[in-house]
């Protein structure tokens, strides 16, 4: 069977570059074909692709665009024989073709900020909508130009009691295990005195447990940072880690929020790759052939 693609959004950004180089990397490891995909609006329309209105019929794909996403292929190719690259432009801007794009795909790569949006925007970026939005695990290439991880670099995980936190735990605890990798596990949740949560002890205690019991053979250790908020304390732990790995949503938030405020910090803030795991992801991890 044919394996699912690896899936990098490019839009010809520096960021958008390195998380595209990133993506190859994987899909060569996992002997998948990797996928370039350039999302684009019509010229005269923000947020959505109009027709043109006496034409009607989608306006064509910008020309540059294509020779940009070539000349990747090619430099992709060259730096990793036998890697099956493709490309395309679809019609209706960067996050939506992405999420379209993640129904098939094993793992939606992305930078951590493309050309769209001001600098200080958090929220409503392409890499915060994919990661809220994906029908599969979606990585989040940060810092813009990484550094390659140590050796000995653990993934880490953010546990906060909630589905979000167990089912990102399951997926870092098998992710861990695949790349012979430590796991570090991170107590991110709210003050244990505040109505509703758990203390932060038997929670943790908890959660290493479950990752020793689903993966015998896995180094794991468990932290609670006191005094410190759970993004500040992820953000922290991700300076030594390989990849930080979240629940697309917490215990805070409003209802409708699908990415939480510590994940949302994550994916901005954080000092190594981050893996945004949702829900729906987690029921068929990744293969031996799928490591991240």
């Amino acid at each position: 069977m044919t394996a699912r693609p690896v899936v990098a959004g490019v839009d010809g950004s520096d960021p958008s570059v390195a998380a595209a180089r990133h993506a190859a990397e994987i899909a060569s490891a996992r002997l998948a074909p990797l996928l370039l995909v350039h999302g684009y609006l019509h010229p005269g329309g923000y947020g959505s692709a109009p027709l043109e209105p006496y034409v009607g019929y989608p306006p064509p794909p910008p020309p540059h665009a294509d020779v940009m996403l070539d000349d990747l292929a090619t430099t992709l190719r060259e730096a990793h024989p036998g890697l099956e690259v493709g490309h395309k432009q679809v019609l209706g801007g960067g996050a939506a073709s992405l999420i379209e794009e993640s129904r098939e795909a094993q793992l939606v790569v992305v930078g951590c900020r493309g050309r769209g949006g001001f600098a200080g925007l958090l929220l409503g970026s392409v890499s915060a909508q994919v990661a809220a939005h994906a029908h599969c695990p979606v990585l989040v290439v940060r810092p813009p130009e990484p550094v390659p991880a140590a050796a000995d670099a653990p993934l880490v995980v953010g546990v906060d009691g909630s589905t979000g936190s167990t089912a990102a735990l399951e997926y870092a605890a098998a992710e861990a295990a695949r790349r012979r990798r430590g796991l570090h596990i991170v107590y991110a949740g709210v003050p244990a005195t505040e109505e509703g949560t758990a203390p932060a002890e038997p929670l943790l205690a908890e959660a290493v447990h479950e990752a020793r019991s689903l993966h015998p053979d896995l180094v794991v250790e468990g932290r609670i940072t006191p005094g410190r908020d759970a993004a500040d304390s992820l953000i922290e732990a991700s300076r030594d880690a390989a990849v930080l790995v979240v629940g697309s949503r917490g215990r805070g938030g409003f209802t409708g929020l699908l990415l939480g405020s510590v994940s949302q910090a994550m994916i901005h803030h954080a000092h190594c790759p981050v893996l945004v795991i949702p829900p729906r992801a987690t029921a068929t991890p990744a293969t031996e052939e799928e490591e991240v």
